[in-house]
């Protein structure tokens, strides 16, 4: 890796554009995304070929994808792009005190429930301070958060997240909910397998929350088949309101729109519906400065809910 450091064709931006190629699988869409022509694009990657006497890119029936060389290559220029994105943030905070930019991916669940709350409490304190904030399901949030694509993920610890380091954060009560005339409206709570007798409602189709509900169903000998699949919980809670399902969902999320709609709230009685939320990163050490501060925050905020 040393001689390619002294490259002259070795760069960051010819790493970048590089990243966009592979991400992209075409030139054209590279170059659209980075505001270059796709013709800049292709000298700088050839150079780099020429320059390391190997292959990098491949031509398929899908577009372009990288050699076993080029999936090297990719996996250290995410590395070294995201080191150097994290060193010009860490030194421009000592530069002016606390700003600079955070990118934080969040699954459905947390952003429908604390997370934007306890952002602003952040936000109130270092007003100089941008968090790109965006919703992902938690396969995604983990992938981009392995790649250094963002800066830590908050999502439900149910997930594989080997290799990455973990830090409590909230938690959560699923519950099922059901229109007021429902047959099991007057419960005070239940049980999932007792919900598997119903039409239910699906919400946000592949989530970590539908395969999950997938599997403890077929431990009880059963199928969670939803008739309808909407991908807010919002719209969740109108399909139920329409007598057209019942729906598992959290309830510090749904019980504002519960009581609007008025509908019944559930608990579910089952141990795993407790669900705890963890906030996930490559590693502490590599955070910036104010990643690190909105970590903090974020963990005092949990201990003290």
């Amino acid at each position: 890796m040393s001689q390619w450091v002294m490259s002259a064709a070795f760069d960051p931006i010819t790493l970048r554009l590089f990243v966009a190629v592979c991400e992209e699988g075409n030139i054209a869409r590279a170059a659209q995304r980075e505001a270059i022509v796709a013709s800049a694009i292709s000298k700088r990657i050839a150079a780099l070929e020429a320059d390391l006497a190997v292959p990098l890119l491949v031509r398929g029936r899908r577009g372009i994808a990288p050699t076993a060389a080029g999936e090297a290559l990719l996996r250290q220029a995410r590395a070294m792009l995201s080191g150097m994105g994290r060193l010009r943030a860490e030194l421009s905070e000592f530069a002016s005190g606390v700003h600079g930019s955070v990118r934080v991916l969040a699954s459905i669940s947390v952003l429908s429930e604390f997370l934007p709350d306890d952002l602003a409490g952040f936000l109130s304190q270092y007003q100089a301070v941008r968090i790109s904030l965006e919703e992902r399901v938690s396969s995604e949030i983990v992938r981009s958060v392995r790649e250094g694509s963002a800066d830590f993920g908050v999502l439900w610890d149910a997930g594989d997240m080997q290799g990455l380091q973990t830090l409590p954060y909230r938690a959560d009560q699923l519950c099922l909910l059901t229109h007021a005339e429902h047959p099991l409206a007057q419960r005070q709570s239940i049980e999932f397998i007792d919900a598997l007798d119903h039409d239910t409602v699906g919400v946000v189709p592949g989530s970590i929350m539908e395969t999950m509900l997938r599997r403890y169903a077929a431990m009880a000998g059963r199928q969670w088949v939803s008739r309808i699949q909407v991908s807010t919980l919002d719209a969740a809670c109108r399909i139920v309101a329409a007598r057209l399902g019942v729906a598992v969902l959290p309830r510090e999320a749904t019980e504002p729109y519960a009581q609007a709609l008025g509908l019944a709230v559930l608990p579910l009685q089952d141990a795993w519906a407790r669900r705890r939320f963890v906030i996930c990163m490559r590693s502490i050490e590599e955070l910036t400065a104010t990643a690190r501060l909105l970590v903090d925050h974020l963990q005092r905020q949990a201990v003290g809910s």
